[in-house]
């Protein structure tokens, strides 16, 4: 099954709906509070979510990397990996000089 925006909007509008409270003998106040609080969080996650598809909508080009940013990264692992690289033959050339230090 395909993911899809409208499938998830579909999703979050479902998750909103007020749960019904509980009367009479049951789960007790401990209950019903965690459920209140459950409902709560769970409200506040699709709220997020409903912000997040709508600022996705306004600006479907964020969180690219541009090529020049991959370039850079590339060039300072390489360039530090040379460096290590060197400082290991360095010291396995002098290991036997070094010992007396």
């Amino acid at each position: 099954m395909k993911h899809t925006a409208a499938r998830t909007r579909r999703a979050v509008l479902r998750a909103t709906h007020k749960p019904t409270t509980a009367t009479g003998p049951g789960p007790g106040r401990r209950g019903l509070h965690s459920r209140e609080r459950a409902h709560r969080a769970l409200l506040h996650l699709t709220t997020r979510v409903q912000d997040g598809l709508k600022e996705a909508a306004r600006q479907p080009d964020r969180g690219d990397i541009s090529i020049t940013t991959v370039i850079i990264w590339v060039a300072a692992v390489a360039g530090a990996l040379a460096i290590a690289g060197t400082i290991a033959v360095v010291i396995a050339k002098y290991n036997g000089q070094l010992n007396g230090l």
